[in-house]
């Protein structure tokens, strides 16, 4: 069985640098037809602090809270789930919309495929760039005073089909397009990154 959902492609390369978590959101929100550009996404409804070096250290925010840098910045690293999920549900409020995002980080896959792509509906999803090997660091300093390590090569991308030796996705990473990446190979990238991922439900749903 082949499944492909043909959503919106948009590329991240140029403009949004390390904007992958953005681009891949703004790709699903477009494909549900609400006209909304990258822009708009990360200025107005995407949380972010900028890093600060002083001397060695590195200082920055945490990633499960908000974006580290900004994704117009190619040094900067990224956001986790729950700050898309934030994000989405913003923007959701703001439009009065009747849907809600959900952090559906740790998912089984066959759950994500049956829940959500059988059901055309596009997932946000973090893997690996290119499904590169991922690598520990760097860390830096959170304003408590704790160290989070990021883990490098991190990447976001829209999760819109499968058939029987890969998963398809939206890779807004030099415009790649829908690109098939081989299965075991994106289960275990997923889950260096914590099998992170985010869906958009209707919220008269349970």
């Amino acid at each position: 069985m082949k499944k492909i959902i043909q959503a919106p492609y948009i590329d991240q390369t140029e403009k949004y640098p390390t904007g992958c978590e953005s681009i891949s959101a703004v790709m699903l929100l477009n494909y549900l037809g609400i006209s909304i550009s990258p822009d708009e996404f990360i200025d107005f409804y995407l949380k972010k602090e900028p890093m600060q070096k002083k001397g060695e250290r590195l200082y920055g925010p945490n990633p499960w809270s908000c974006f580290a840098g900004s994704p117009y910045d190619s040094e900067s690293f990224g956001c986790y789930a729950p700050v898309i999920v934030q994000a989405f549900n913003r923007l959701f409020a703001d439009m009065h919309l009747s849907k809600k995002a959900k952090n559906i980080t740790g998912m089984a896959m066959d759950e994500i495929l049956k829940c959500y792509i059988d059901h055309d509906m596009p997932v946000v999803f973090w893997a690996s760039i290119d499904l590169k090997e991922t690598i520990q660091g760097p860390d830096w300093q959170l304003s408590d005073g704790s160290l989070f390590s990021w883990i490098s090569n991190e990447h976001c991308m829209l999760l819109v089909g499968y058939d029987e030796e890969s998963y398809y996705f939206n890779d807004p990473w030099h415009n790649h397009g829908c690109i098939a990446y081989e299965r075991k190979l994106v289960e275990k990238r997923h889950r260096e990154q914590y099998a992170m991922a985010a869906a958009v439900v209707d919220n008269t749903d349970k």
